[in-house]
């Protein structure tokens, strides 16, 4: 066989690369190195398809045109569901922190496969009885922040961890955030999760503008990110692999939309507004899309509204469709790449449903199946999951 070895290649002009026409086939058994650069140097101008390692998340990255930007590469694996009983099969699995579950207590975890429509599992516990906490994830590892401990006033300054693929094995203790509250929101890109806002019971003054930060692989003490645009109670956030955004409701319901870059530290910017002024919402994304649903308007009369934001392009949120019912307090939601789920809450009362919708298009919500028990005020914002938001 024939072998060229060439160090480089140009056109016929020697003013660019060659194009080159056809089918190409590589057939070495080593690797092909694809152009790499930072997120802030991604090109803007480049063929739909292009594709580029990005240094910054550490993944692969593909161009989808000048309106859609720059995707990271969706990864599906097949034993995310799990290995034995109704967690078995394709997808994405995802977790809910019950919150206040009555008939369970405050610790319970249940799972989903996102892609499987069914009910609920038993998956686990946190390490203590706790509601209104903050959470984040990577693909592999799940973290629940804050939160006020059982039925009484006492906020928590704790951070649990749990390894998502391992159904049975309770919650352990990751470290310590930089201070005591409840109803945070998280965020993360995989690598960093980053937890913000909440309040304080019974202190002066009792709202919150604190934003910190863990390194999700390894465990230990948050760490100062910056400070919200004004101290509030961050009922919603979604993320991709670069940018976070947090819904701030309070004080008074409220629609603001600000937005932080994940991998550096410093203070929010403003990114729009929402269609309605909502406490008390839930969200969750993919990589390019977050949604916000229902929550309590001003007059505390629950909403039955999803809405929709592009993640990566600042702007006010646009109508998506409806929910099933009118629903607030909700014990979280979750995501695949393409699905996702609305879980528990007040509509008006405690209940178990999970509802969900396709990310990528418009339209109302449709059943989903049920959580092992009714529960509300779980994650107050936040996803864990192993294929929400770019991961």
């Amino acid at each position: 066989m024939s072998q060229i070895n060439i160090r480089n290649l140009s056109n016929e002009n020697d003013d660019g690369s060659p194009e080159i026409v056809g089918v190409s086939t590589f057939s070495a058994t080593s690797f092909f190195v694809p152009p790499k650069g930072t997120t802030a140097e991604r090109p803007s101008d480049c063929e739909p398809g292009s594709i580029r390692f990005n240094t910054d998340t550490a993944n692969l990255e593909y161009f989808r045109g000048k309106t859609l930007g720059w995707s990271q590469f969706e990864l599906v694996n097949p034993n995310l569901g799990g290995g034995t009983g109704s967690m078995a099969g394709l997808g994405t699995r995802g977790l809910f922190g019950m919150g206040n579950a009555p008939s369970v207590g405050h610790s319970r975890i249940d799972a989903v496969t996102v892609q499987t429509l069914g009910n609920a599992t038993d998956f686990a516990d946190l390490t203590n009885s706790t509601k209104n906490f903050g959470c984040a994830s990577s693909r592999t590892r799940g973290l629940f922040c804050h939160g006020a401990f059982g039925n009484g006033p006492s906020e928590s300054n704790i951070i649990d961890f749990i390894t998502i693929a391992s159904q049975g094995i309770d919650c352990q203790d990751f470290g310590d955030s930089t201070a005591v509250s409840r109803q945070q929101a998280g965020v993360s890109n995989g690598t960093r999760a980053v937890f913000g806002g909440g309040y304080v019971e019974q202190s002066s003054p009792y709202l919150k503008d604190i934003m910190d930060f863990v390194t999700i692989a390894q465990t230990g003490n948050a760490v100062d990110f910056g400070n919200l645009s004004n101290a509030s109670r961050v009922t919603a956030s979604v993320s991709s692999s670069t940018r976070g955004v947090f819904g701030l409701a309070h004080p008074g319901a409220g629609n603001i939309l600000d937005f932080i870059t994940i991998s550096t530290t410093g203070n929010i910017t403003d990114f729009g507004d929402r269609t309605v002024r909502s406490d008390y919402p839930t969200a969750t994304s993919n990589s390019t899309r977050g949604l916000f649903a229902g929550g309590d308007g001003p007059s505390d009369s629950a909403n039955n509204v999803i809405d929709f934001i592009t993640i990566a392009t600042t702007g006010n949120a646009q109508d998506f469709g409806d929910l099933l019912s009118r629903r607030t307090r909700f014990v979280g939601a979750t995501a695949s790449p393409t699905r996702a789920l609305f879980a528990g809450g007040n509509s008006p009362s405690q209940d178990n449903v999970i509802q969900h919708v396709e990310i990528l298009t418009t339209g109302d919500a449709v059943d989903f199946g049920d959580l092992s028990t009714a529960a509300s005020l779980g994650a107050t914002g936040g996803t864990i999951s192993t294929g929400h938001g770019g991961l």
